[in-house]
């Protein structure tokens, strides 16, 4: 089998990768080792309305579980909450398993070919070249070769490592999180935020509404904390009386990178695409919108290296060179945030909640720190070392 493009990872990344290549007249094959596609779930499943504009999505009625008006943080101490609402918060908290799939269903309809439950366990090099994957369907092997290989597998990523790039996190660099989703659990249309040493180290505790009582319930904390996830979750759930009368119907949970991308994103004849490639918000661990924007690009520039025949990796690199000069200076801003956050305690996090109105904090989300901080100093001064890294 023979393609100019080949995708291997049926998520948000690889299937908007996919059907953009399909589009531009590439012919594609997307593959995922997954029987059913969406599942397992390893995100709070919250997507902002300003991203469905921004890669001109149109959710289907069945893949919406609540609509979001914004989101409320809780200081440690919990004396303080703000409530964040404006049009870059509001958007919805979506089922996975249906817009996966409407997704990769996108990809089919604009002329991708698409497989599923089929493992890819090896590359195929040609004179140093990607050129193509090794896979197993069902039992069968088969050999499929491309122009343009596309790895959109996953924080867990294997087809970047077999191609000779170096895709392994760090533990400092990944967050374990693990969510329930929860029955009987009071609810707003706000997504809600945890900070605290005490219920969530280098991470925070979240609550996603689902719908009239449902709810998902999970945490992340640092990969190089003491202590287990699921025991900070179960902590944290035992502790607060909304959840006594509430059942957990779903585990998930997975590892979360949340450090720089990955150094390179392209070599000759590959991509490397979303959580794969560590395109993930370092703050929040979301990924989802990220992976589709740089899907889009990606697939953009794989069709027209194929069909142009120039597959090299100067040629490809037009895909790097976009993405980062679209999306990393943001990414690399949160990721000082959150290197000047971890390193506050509890008591420094409940101050700056207790001297910041909730539209300083809202500045502080958006990127804008300067003034922030400047207030903040006034207060706390002897903060001025940890938070000069952000002016």
């Amino acid at each position: 089998m023979e393609y100019d493009v080949i995708v291997v990872g049926a998520g948000p990344g690889g299937s908007f990768a996919a059907k953009t290549a399909a589009k531009e007249g590439a012919s594609v094959l997307l593959i995922d080792r997954r029987k059913e596609l969406g599942a397992p779930v390893r995100c709070g499943e919250g997507l902002g309305s300003h991203w469905l504009q921004e890669l001109g999505l149109k959710l289907s009625e069945n893949a919406i579980s609540a609509e979001i008006s914004g989101s409320v943080l809780y200081s440690p101490n919990m004396k303080r909450a703000v409530k964040i609402q404006n049009p870059e918060t509001r958007g919805y908290v979506i089922d996975r398993k249906v817009f996966d799939k409407d997704l990769a269903i996108d990809a089919g309809r604009a002329g991708a070919e698409v497989i599923v439950k089929t493992e890819v366990y090896d590359v195929i090099k040609k004179e140093g070249r990607v050129c193509g994957v090794k896979a197993n369907r069902m039992g069968e092997k088969f050999e499929a070769t491309c122009k343009v290989l596309i790895a959109a597998d996953g924080g867990e990523s294997t087809v970047a490592r077999m191609a000779g790039l170096n895709s392994t996190a760090t533990l400092y660099d990944t967050d374990f999180g693990i969510e329930y989703e929860m029955v009987n659990v009071e609810c707003e249309d706000l997504i809600e935020i945890y900070f605290g040493w005490s219920i969530a180290p280098r991470g925070y505790v979240w609550v996603f509404p689902k719908g009239k009582d449902v709810a998902n319930v999970g945490v992340g904390i640092g990969g190089l904390e003491k202590g287990n996830a699921i025991d900070y979750l179960e902590k944290f759930i035992k502790n607060n009386k909304r959840f006594k009368d509430a059942q957990t119907v779903a585990i998930k949970g997975g590892l979360i990178p949340v450090g720089e991308p990955l150094k390179e994103l392209v070599a000759d004849g590959l991509m490397v695409v979303g959580t794969a490639a560590h395109q993930v918000d370092p703050i929040h661990g979301g990924g989802m919108a990220l992976a589709m924007e740089a899907g889009g690009i990606a697939g953009e520039v794989a069709a027209k290296c194929a069909l142009e025949g120039k597959v090299d990796k100067k040629s490809l690199y037009e895909y790097e060179r976009r993405w980062r000069k679209k999306a990393e200076p943001k990414l690399m801003r949160r990721l000082r945030l959150r290197k000047v956050l971890e390193k506050l305690n509890d008591d420094d996090l409940n101050a700056i909640f207790e001297n910041l109105t909730d539209e300083d904090l809202d500045k502080l989300i958006k990127g804008d720190y300067k003034p922030v901080v400047e207030k903040v100093l006034l207060k706390r001064p002897q903060l001025l070392k940890v938070l000069s890294a952000l002016v």
